[in-house]
């Protein structure tokens, strides 16, 4: 039997989602039926078997999560959205005993409310379920055992049954965070557009927590995101035991395989704070990965870490960690300011000073990190993602590409510079900024 899924992601990401998707039906499906849908804004759809849903939670790094398309129908009012999920035959999934969560989203609805529309789809299921077993479930909207999404247009709604639980990007293994955290299915779609593949070298030398590394780590090693973690589908009524223990079977030996495995794989990473470094060390080894060499070093100083030229990638942060122990770009000591009216004034100042900080990049801090690009690293290819379009023109360097990118809601730009020599000149000062 086959399913339609919808795979949400990180909006930009959506051609390399695809490519994805067809490379875990080739390597993990075994010729199971899979067929590739359409690439929308913010997601790719695909229709297959049980197993491919499963396996495209298992393996797919940028996805964030796999949904299962219930119904689909135009509506006009709350009470047809309600109509439609009453419909629907939720006891085939789950049972009264499972706790349940509803979220709505919508893009140019008519109706006033999200939050009567959302209580509507709630009550149309739990309505279902008492009807057919005399019992309602219980909501819970912080750990729910099932998760419905009901997708509102215009004109149309979509209801939906999560099968992922918690979102694909948590796992697992990172628990400490930098000042600038990337989700780890962004930075997995980044490296996958860089072009970069294992036996390539990689440098991050802003690394933070080492979410880039971490991620190209476990491509190079072929450890399954998914491996150790838990999936919302596993509670499903139709959840083919069998099946799921053949595939994460396989993944989990692969994992097993991985943890003795001390070639060097030629990733590497650097960063200003020697606090950040810890925490990436840290989250190598709660994701049980080999150990890489990290190194302290400001940015502007950074060489390369081989002899072959590789990928070098970046998502600079522009305020803690450039200016991290109080010590600014310049490499001067930033005395702390203490504000008037105590220490609800000082939580204030402190807001706005990092609010601050995110908007306003310090262009000789990037004009110094592009010399040390053009003067040190010929042959490499760099990648920078940044929601400031004027940062080609900061650091002068021309960019070859610029993909549009959303890290969350943010908009941003992942520039491309192709450090070729004799090929990278200077921008010109009436040079307009990147769009």
């Amino acid at each position: 039997m086959s399913f339609d899924f919808f795979l949400p992601c990180p909006r930009g990401l959506e051609a390399a989602l695809a490519a994805e998707l067809a490379d875990i039906a080739t390597r993990h499906l075994n010729g199971a039926a899979f067929t590739a849908g359409a690439q929308v804004p913010g997601g790719v759809h695909f229709r297959g078997g049980w197993a491919a849903g499963m396996a495209a939670n298992l393996h797919s790094r940028i996805a964030s999560r796999v949904m299962l398309k219930i119904a689909h129908r135009p509506y006009r009012s709350e009470q047809d959205i309600y109509a439609l999920a009453l419909e629907q035959r939720w006891e085939q999934w789950f049972s009264a005993n499972e706790t349940l969560r509803v979220d709505v989203t919508a893009i140019k609805s008519p109706l006033r409310s999200l939050e009567f529309t959302t209580l509507r789809v709630k009550d149309a299921i739990c309505d279902r379920l008492r009807d057919v077993s005399g019992a309602r479930p219980n909501i819970d909207t912080a750990t729910p055992d099932v998760r419905v999404f009901a997708f509102l247009t215009a004109t149309d709604c979509t209801l939906y049954l999560d099968t992922s639980g918690e979102p694909l990007f948590k796992r697992g293994w990172r628990l400490d965070k930098g000042a600038a955290p990337l989700r780890e299915n962004l930075a997995a779609g980044i490296l996958r557009l860089t072009g970069w593949a294992p036996g390539t070298p990689l440098y991050d030398p802003m690394c933070g927590s080492g979410t880039f590394l971490a991620e190209a780590a476990q491509v190079a090693l072929n450890i399954a995101p998914g491996a150790d973690r838990q999936f919302g589908f596993e509670k499903f009524k139709q959840f083919e035991t069998k099946v799921w223990q053949s595939l994460k079977g396989a993944a989990q030996e692969a994992k097993r395989s991985a943890r003795s495995a001390r070639d060097d794989f030629q990733i590497y990473g650097s960063d200003i704070s020697g606090d950040m470094l810890i925490k990436a060390r840290a989250n190598f080894e709660r994701a049980g990965l080999p150990a890489i060499a990290f190194k302290q070093l400001d940015a502007r100083g950074m060489t390369p870490p081989s002899k072959e030229p590789g990928i070098l990638v970046a998502n600079p942060p522009y305020g803690e960690r450039i200016e991290v122990r109080g010590r600014n770009a310049r490499g001067e000591l930033r005395e702390p300011r203490e504000p008037a009216g105590g220490r609800e004034s000082r939580g204030r100042e402190e807001e706005r000073f990092h609010r601050v900080q995110e908007d306003a990049p310090d262009p000789e801090f990037f004009n110094a990190m592009g010399d040390a690009l053009k003067q040190r690293f010929t042959g490499w290819h760099a990648f920078i993602l940044t929601s400031d379009r004027k940062l080609p023109g900061q650091m002068r360097l021309r960019e070859s590409t610029k993909t549009p990118l959303f890290n969350g809601a943010l908009e941003c730009r992942l520039f491309r510079f192709d450090l070729i020599a004799g090929s990278v000149r200077q921008r010109p000062a009436a040079d307009k900024p990147a769009e």
